[in-house]
């Protein structure tokens, strides 16, 4: 099969484009932070100018989506509008302006011999970024990627394949206008499932793996990747509301961390009440969500609450990414933190209460990359972080964790300076 880059197999194609980011990316670590951010405050610029084209490219994905079932949080995912594409532009300028994380200065010392050692940033070469259906992960790895010096290869899913070309392009005119090569910023041009393999394969032209999407994604790659993973696994994500919390404050987090966006990893899949909680102010938080027309799925007391439905034991530790939320009462802290060890993805957990001894308790207890106090579940993200962006959140426990932003996609090296100095 031809793939339009004179390559006849994914394996062959891949290979190709392999070797030019590696090309690409030993440009990319001298380039100056100047040219990196010119490159995308120029992109920022095309992608607005360029916007109806992006938003005629979503059109088509949005349909056939459609006509596929997709679910509406799918959609949503998918869905560009001028606000999410603006966002998309912001997010651009916000990386260009960030400072440049290669060459940063980690640590350093000096030790008796007379050495002066320093721990310096250094760009970890060529990314491999594997997403789903957001087309806007183009952009975000993208400019990532070029501002800690790397050379991006991005294969996104089928559903964003057109919104992901035509934002594609505004990043390759802006790397032109800054004088960059092309081949830093490069985007699978098939939707051959045998690309991922290869992709998975290939060590000699691919540095890290960041897979961004659900379950049966990430499982994927990490079972089959010969290339390190960042691993993003699903956002199955709890609030617990302490005994110590504001009602009020707890309704509108429990609210807002369920229903902003459902469709996102940081949206909330189960909610926890402390039981002394439930006895003092009542069950108006599991009211408010079946108000709001989520299908809250629960056990024991608050089965009573009107409009829920009963769980089923996988309704824990499910990702609904969906109207849908797993709610149980627990004893205090202690229950919290031992649900959230046996059905959490390590991703994000939040807590709402007054009590630091509560919060103290809490997040020692768990082990997740993110948590939070008195806050929505909904903030796990990149930009929200002052990152700008973010490729995912890693929820390893090596090199990256938490949000995946420029710094996080660099390596370190040690640059040591003597002055003729021996070892006796």
């Amino acid at each position: 099969m031809a793939d339009g880059q004179g390559s006849t197999t994914p394996q062959a194609l891949i290979a190709d484009i392999g070797r030019r980011a590696r090309a690409a990316a030993e440009v990319l670590r001298t380039a100056s932070s100047e040219r990196k951010a010119a490159a995308l405050i120029s992109a920022a610029h095309h992608l607005w100018q360029g916007r109806q084209a992006v938003f005629d490219a979503n059109v088509l994905d949005m349909d056939e989506a459609t006509a596929r079932g997709l679910s509406p949080a799918m959609l949503d995912r998918l869905r560009l509008d001028d606000g999410r594409l603006r966002g998309v532009c912001d997010g651009l300028r916000a990386v260009a302006a960030q400072p440049d994380p290669v060459g940063a200065v980690i640590a350093e010392w000096d030790v008796p011999s007379g050495l002066h050692i320093a721990r310096v940033r250094t760009p970890i070469g060529v990314i491999g970024v594997i997403f789903e259906s957001r087309p806007n992960v183009t952009a975000d790895a993208g400019a990532l990627c070029l501002k800690a010096g790397n050379a991006a290869i991005l294969r996104g899913g089928s559903e964003s394949a057109r919104s992901a070309a035509a934002i594609h392009a505004a990043l390759v005119a802006g790397l032109a206008d800054a004088g960059l090569p092309a081949d830093a910023i490069q985007l699978v041009p098939t939707q051959d499932r045998a690309a991922v393999a290869a992709m998975l394969a290939a060590v000699d032209h691919i540095d890290v793996i960041v897979p961004r999407g659900g379950r049966n994604l990430v499982a994927l790659v990490q079972a089959e990747a010969r290339v390190p993973v960042f691993a993003h696994l699903e956002g199955i994500c709890h609030v617990y509301v302490d005994a110590a919390a504001d009602p009020a404050m707890a309704r509108a987090i429990v609210l807002n961390a369920k229903t902003r966006r459902t469709g996102i990893c940081g949206a909330a899949e189960c909610l926890l009440i402390d039981r002394a909680f439930l006895d003092r102010h009542g069950p108006g938080i599991v009211a408010d969500l079946v108000a709001a027309g989520v299908e809250v799925r629960t056990e024991g007391a608050l089965r009573e609450v009107p409009g829920t439905v009963a769980a089923k034991p996988d309704d824990f530790g499910r990702e609904f990414l969906d109207m849908i939320i797993a709610a149980r009462v627990v004893d205090g802290v202690d229950g919290a933190t031992a649900h959230i060890r046996r059905y959490g993805s390590n991703h994000t957990d939040a807590i709402v209460t007054a009590d630091d001894a509560a919060w103290d308790r809490f997040q020692a207890g768990i082990d997740s990359a993110i948590v939070l106090r008195n806050a929505s579940t909904q903030f796990a993200d990149g930009g929200e972080f002052g990152m700008g962006a973010e490729i995912g959140i890693a929820t390893g426990k090596l090199h990256a964790r938490g949000p995946v932003g420029a710094e996080q996609l660099t390596s370190f090296r040690y640059v040591v300076t003597g002055n003729g100095t021996l070892r006796a």
